[in-house]
């Protein structure tokens, strides 16, 4: 008996396993099992992800970089409208050299900080609150909204009359900008876990804060992280409002206000490139606590 293999002439096999298939009354011999990878070649594709995640971005920011040295050497714009590449980057080994950016830096990180904290405390229960009793939505959820319609720099001028300038109505401030999405988030999480899985927890004899911390808590807790990357990235935001009106000439958002003042673009641009550095800091630190969640859950 004669075996065609011409429909696989990809496969190659050898003439003993065609042979013994060809017996059994099959004419299309399976294709081999596919060998594993050695540990080197995992290494090669791990490298190859990796390269792939990290040169998109990369080859983004060098056309931007081009585009802005070209345009500002060789297009005539003038440096109070975009300052060169250099400038900048001088201003940024100036201002840290002195400690002009790094003191200021400091001020917005504690006060976006203290910030969130305030507005996670809050937002836990009040999201708990909301997503568990109707009664208590009904009564809290307008007026959350119409909150979350106030623009922060409205509230500003308030808060410096009733409690004055500094740390604490910043921190106000930007509990404020952070909470709503924060307490929607969590509902949202805590709305979605499956009654099943809590009915059968009530039956084992589950209930209270035994309930909550065992079960409620671990299927909520994508949804309280996602709410905590979201309000921990965002609270820049809110310090940077707040320094805008109430610092008193503290923080990077007062000194993006005093170089607006000068005409000084380029430090400008180097605090702005500063802010953007603690944004993509605090994304990170929230990256980790993910790692952090899935190696405990």
């Amino acid at each position: 008996m004669s075996v065609s293999t011409s429909s696989r002439k990809d496969v190659a096999l050898p003439e003993r396993t065609v042979r013994e298939y060809a017996r059994g009354g099959l004419t299309t011999p399976p294709r081999e099992p596919a060998k594993k990878k050695s540990p080197q070649q995992t290494g090669h594709l791990h490298a190859m992800e990796r390269f792939v995640a990290i040169a998109p971005p990369l080859v983004l920011a060098v056309i931007v970089l081009i585009s802005w040295y070209t345009s500002t050497v060789f297009g005539h714009v003038s440096s109070l409208i975009l300052p060169k590449p250099g400038d900048v980057l001088a201003s940024l080994v100036d201002g840290f050299s002195s400690g002009l950016l790094l003191s200021n830096a400091l001020v917005t990180i504690e006060e976006s900080v203290l910030g969130f904290l305030l507005a996670l405390a809050i937002a836990l229960p009040l999201g708990y609150g909301l997503a568990k009793s109707r009664l208590f939505a009904s009564a809290v959820q307008p007026y959350l909204s119409a909150g979350q319609a106030v623009p922060a720099i409205v509230i500003a001028p308030l808060l410096v009359i009733w409690i004055g300038y500094g740390l604490l109505p910043i921190t106000i401030l930007c509990m404020l900008v952070v909470l709503f999405p924060m307490v929607i988030t969590i509902a949202f999480g805590v709305q979605t876990i499956d009654q099943t899985l809590t009915d059968a927890a009530r039956v084992e004899g589950a209930h209270g804060w035994s309930l909550l911390l065992s079960i409620e808590f671990p299927l909520a807790l994508p949804a309280i992280i996602a709410a905590i990357r979201t309000g921990l990235t965002l609270s820049i935001t809110g310090a940077v409002v707040g320094e805008f009106v109430i610092s008193g000439g503290q923080g990077l958002g007062s000194l993006v206000v005093q170089a607006g003042n000068q005409f000084n673009t380029a430090l400008l641009f180097a605090t702005v490139i500063v802010l953007a550095i603690l944004a993509a800091l605090y994304y990170s630190a929230s990256w980790l606590l993910v790692k952090l969640a899935e190696a405990i859950y």
